[in-house]
């Protein structure tokens, strides 16, 4: 079985530079199901720890196992999708050092698509704990975590890779906006009324959008998000009755299937005269059918167009980008030290609460 004490912490992941939208939506897993993923990959030999990081723009496996364990990492993959293709998939690995500087990169923004965004340390922060609840870390991945959260919040306070940063919902807006100049004078339809949606909403309705709706599976927060911006709400069915009303459709649902069709839109395109549709899609796995592209007047835009358009937004930044990595790499090389000394005793195997420590 190997043992524990000689063990190393390894990551393997896909992400957005790497991997197209299409490849990730069949990949996501929902923040509920996190903990339950990892202990698949904890009942393989050789295999101690592991944490599961799932957003829109990357799935990543961090796991304590034997040394010998880094040229297999693949096996965790196909293990939480039982598909002999997930070996071939054009996955990145990293151990030591490296791995300790990605993480501190991922979780300050600086490894996301949108640069320096906000979102994904919570993201980070939250994946940690579905697995630490759910029994998979213990002493190293609770240090690494932990140290990895002081280190992401220590980068944001001493630089200023979030001054001027977004969400993804808010790059959808901007993508809008480039799309039709002053918001003002578009009806904007936003299918999804959870986290992902209210930031599409409240963002829209700082740009001054002539008209908002709103419209969810849930119709309860529809109506709660509508009022909140002074916009209607509808519930889904009654939304796709009334897209023909919208310029612009963003999408922002946690489905894990497609929820809109060329069928459904093809009705809504007619009742608009000529007018264009323009929809962006910044949901992970995909609202959108893709198919959808190829009715005439419709315009459609994923995270992959997204992630086009904000690459510009690095150039711009490169300045804060070195100030950023500098100071990872000099607190990974006293993380590191610290790690390798294997003086635990302050990262306990079990604990109650995971969040309030970082």
């Amino acid at each position: 079985m190997g043992d524990i004490n000689s063990a190393e912490i390894f990551c393997v992941g896909i992400n957005h530079e790497s991997a197209p939208v299409s490849v990730r939506e069949q990949m996501a897993i929902p923040e509920s199901k996190l903990g339950e993923k990892c202990s698949l990959i904890t009942e393989k030999e050789g295999f101690y720890e592991v944490v599961i990081i799932s957003t829109c723009n990357r799935i990543e496996i961090y796991t304590v196992a034997n040394s010998d364990k880094f040229s297999q990492l693949e096996e965790c993959f196909a293990c939480l999708y039982g598909e002999e293709e997930m070996r071939t998939l054009p996955f990145y690995k990293f151990h030591g050092s490296e791995m300790m500087k990605h993480l501190c990169r991922v979780a300050s923004g600086l490894d996301s698509m949108i640069l320096g965004e906000t979102e994904i340390l919570g993201q980070v922060k939250k994946s940690y704990a579905a697995a630490h609840l759910a029994g998979q870390t213990s002493r190293y991945l609770n240090k690494l975590f932990q140290n990895v959260f002081k280190i992401a919040k220590y980068v944001r306070t001493n630089s200023k890779i979030t001054r001027g940063a977004t969400s993804v919902g808010a790059a959808g807006v901007d993508l809008a906006e480039k799309i039709f100049g002053n918001l003002k004078d578009c009806n904007v339809m936003i299918l999804g009324a959870g986290q992902m949606g209210e930031m599409v909403a409240k963002t829209l309705a700082g740009r001054g959008v002539k008209g908002l709706v709103v419209s969810s599976r849930s119709h309860d927060k529809a109506i709660a998000l509508a009022e909140e911006m002074n916009g209607k709400a509808y519930e889904f069915e009654e939304g796709l009755t009334r897209l023909f009303e919208a310029d612009i459709l963003i999408t922002a649902t946690s489905s894990p299937h497609t929820l809109l069709t060329k069928e459904q839109i093809v009705p809504a395109i007619r009742k608009r005269r000529g007018r264009p549709l323009f929809i962006i899609d910044i949901a992970v796995p995909r609202d959108v059918d893709e198919e959808i592209a190829r009715v005439p007047g419709v315009y459609l835009y994923d995270m992959d167009a997204l992630q086009r358009i904000t690459v510009s937004a690095h150039a711009r930044r490169e300045e804060q980008i070195i100030i950023c990595e500098d100071l990872i790499s000099t607190e990974v090389a006293k993380l590191e030290l610290d790690i390798s000394s294997r003086n635990t005793k302050k990262y306990p195997d079990q604990g109650d609460d995971p969040l309030p420590t970082v």
